[in-house]
């Protein structure tokens, strides 16, 4: 299961500069509605390394070209960064789970955007300074 959604999906959406109230909370559902919510989520990088030296006496190491591997690299609170190895045979389903993460960050941000224009309906629309001849 894949989150369909992009912001690039939600461009038809009204500036939210120039939305009003009624239009603000339609276009808060029809994010809403997109999401398609799953725990095949996955926060990180997917990096491709080359190891040189794993074993003594390997003749590919020897030889300088090395083995191919797969790393998801994670970055946490306070810039403590982990790297995983990735089995060949997952790597499609770690970027699968790293594109719905991404798509589901994407909407959230929209979807906040939305709110915090709900937070002062009241303030006039502001307009962009018309540029000079």
């Amino acid at each position: 299961m894949s989150l369909d959604c992009s912001v690039d999906k939600f461009a038809e959406s009204v500036s939210v500069i120039s939305m009003t109230l009624e239009q603000a909370l339609r276009a808060r559902q029809k994010l809403l509605s997109r999401l398609s919510l799953t725990g095949e989520i996955l926060r990180g990088s997917l990096l491709e390394r080359t190891v040189f030296r794993h074993k003594i006496n390997c003749e590919k190491c020897a030889s300088g070209e090395g083995h191919p591997l797969n790393v998801l690299s994670v970055t946490y609170a306070g810039g403590r960064t982990r790297q995983f190895s990735v089995r060949p045979e997952l790597v499609p389903q770690v970027q699968r789970w790293l594109e719905n993460y991404k798509n589901l960050k994407e909407a959230l941000e929209e979807i906040c955007e939305l709110n915090h224009h709900l937070l002062r309906p009241d303030e006039t629309p502001v307009r962009r300074a018309r540029q000079k001849k």
